[in-house]
């Protein structure tokens, strides 16, 4: 193979936060931080701390720093309940010194768990019951994020261990529609990583650029044939464009044109249409006039930075941005049962986002490199189509610029969020009182152990905090821009998320 540039541009920094929510028979957890670190880091600083569920001081905490050398860390904290019981956040602040930090919170039920009876929609019916919002939607269940071997996932499961040589798994997009079907998605995208398509983790040199399109565009054709040939299923073919150092990883979602930035020894652009590496500004802009739409994917407080300044707003992202993953599994699970106990959360770089001004809903995929697409967890993202509306491209890309969208950990459970009567997703105005309203239902008896109803302001980059603890709240907010969002904890720990509302307060 040719040369590669020395930096592999998939190298990392990661870190999961494995926490049970409750603790065992005698009070006890075994807690523990995994990382995944770049080769040119030196030490790890971490700490834990567990929380309040709405404050942010410490009651008991936990740090340390350890030598690294590019290979994979573990610590084990154990921790014996010590607190009046409650819904608490162990939350994972976690540094490498080359660069890099991290935030991860999960909750944990001290004692036993509160049933919040305000909140409840409980049954035992095999699916959720039709509330008032969902009688006028359909809602199907995906995954947005997962790579095949046109870049560096599917693998087989025996033998996956972390990302595939790219172009060298098992198997393609037609393998994973296929998978995904058979455990019971409505949909599934493959977003193969940009800067692959030449067969190396940096640049191929000697790569044919006519092939490396022809690749891509391969890829459009088995999806657009697979939705021919499997209806209903809805196939769908992307790319994740961008490199986590100096970066982050952003999944386009409907172009028909490869982006990239690298060129082959004869200076051909390995691309269809050039984009500079890490340029998020001039991607925006790319997107925007193409009229595509985005993800960002798992995002970290030092990503996406535009003139330095991460997590930069821009009016041409706004346009073009449409989700935040709140929620992974592991990218390189082999789990089939969906039961992986390897997660990471997004919270804090969603909000992050939304408090720069963006107009994000919430999505929770899997990032599936090994060949289990979907199948590693119960996550799902759930799209809202409305009443008998078929499942294309086309209805499903209307929904998601419709923010008509919740992010679930539990694919049985449904989240609705309203202001007003307005559906989760709309921006509206609003003069005096505005009630909030979270409807919760789940299809195999589970319960709310907590719920919370977040307030942000766009453009103002501050802190995102709970307004409420019930289900339904009434206020008249200050005038101005808003947005609020559900959150809702499962008796058993997972959790759901709505897509926010956006209101403009008028004056009285």
């Amino acid at each position: 193979m040719s040369s590669l540039h020395a930096d592999e541009e998939r190298h990392e920094f990661d870190a999961v936060l494995q926490v049970p929510f409750h603790a065992d028979t005698w009070g006890e957890r075994v807690i523990t931080l995994r990382f995944t670190v770049a080769p040119a880091a030196n030490s790890l600083r971490w700490r834990l701390a567990l929380l309040p569920r709405h404050d942010e001081t410490a009651v008991r905490s936990w740090q340390g720093m350890r030598t690294v050398a590019g290979e994979p860390v573990e610590v084990t904290v154990h921790w014996r309940e010590d607190v009046p019981k409650g819904v608490y956040r162990m939350k994972l602040w976690a540094s490498l010194d080359g660069g890099g930090e991290i935030e991860q919170s999960w909750p944990v039920a001290v004692g036993a768990a509160t049933t919040n009876r305000r909140a409840i929609a409980s049954f035992a019916a095999a699916v959720p019951p039709a509330t008032a919002a969902t009688a006028l939607y359909d809602i199907y269940l995906g995954n947005l994020h997962s790579q095949t071997n046109h870049s560096d996932g599917g693998g087989v499961l025996d033998q996956c261990t972390g990302a595939q040589e790219p172009q060298h798994g098992a198997f393609g997009p037609s393998d994973a529609y296929a998978y995904a079907q058979q455990h019971g998605l409505d949909f599934l995208m493959t977003s193969e990583h940009n800067h692959m398509f030449d067969g190396s983790d940096g640049t191929n040199r000697a790569a044919d650029a006519s092939a490396v399109r022809a690749l891509f565009q391969d890829g459009l054709r088995q999806a657009a044939q697979w939705r021919t040939d499997h209806p209903p299923f809805l196939a769908l073919y992307g790319q994740e464009w961008g490199v986590i150092s100096q970066g982050g990883h952003i999944n386009i979602l409907n172009a028909d044109a490869l982006l990239g930035w690298e060129r082959n020894a004869q200076g051909e652009l390995l691309a269809d249409e050039e984009t500079p590496k890490s340029d998020y500004q001039t991607l925006y802009q790319h997107l925007r006039q193409h009229h595509w739409f985005g993800q960002f994917n798992h995002p970290q407080r030092d990503q996406f930075a535009i003139n330095g300044q991460p997590l930069a707003w821009s009016a041409d992202g706004d346009a073009s941005m449409l989700l935040c993953e709140v929620m992974n599994s592991s990218a390189y699970s082999t789990s089939t049962d969906e039961n992986e106990p390897r997660r990471s959360n997004f919270e804090a770089g969603c909000n992050a986002l939304l408090e720069a001004g963006y107009h994000l809903a919430f999505s929770s995929n899997q990032d599936n490199h090994c060949a289990n697409w979907g199948a590693a967890y119960s996550n799902r993202t759930a799209v809202l189509l409305p009443r008998s509306t078929p499942l294309t491209p086309a209805s499903l890309l209307d929904a998601l610029q419709a923010r008509r969208i919740y992010a679930t950990m539990d694919k049985r459970s449904q989240l609705i969020f309203t202001a007003n009567g307005h559906m989760m997703g709309e921006r509206f105005q609003n003069r005096g009182k505005l009630t909030l309203k979270a409807d919760y239902a789940n299809g195999a008896g589970r319960s709310i152990a907590a719920i919370s109803i977040f307030h942000g302001v766009p453009g103002r980059n501050g802190t995102v905090a709970a307004i409420s603890t019930t289900s339904k709240r009434t206020l008249t907010p200050l005038p101005g821009e808003h947005f609020y969002y559900a959150r809702v904890t499962q008796d058993d720990g997972k959790m759901l998320w709505s897509a926010p509302v956006w209101v403009t307060q008028l004056p009285r």
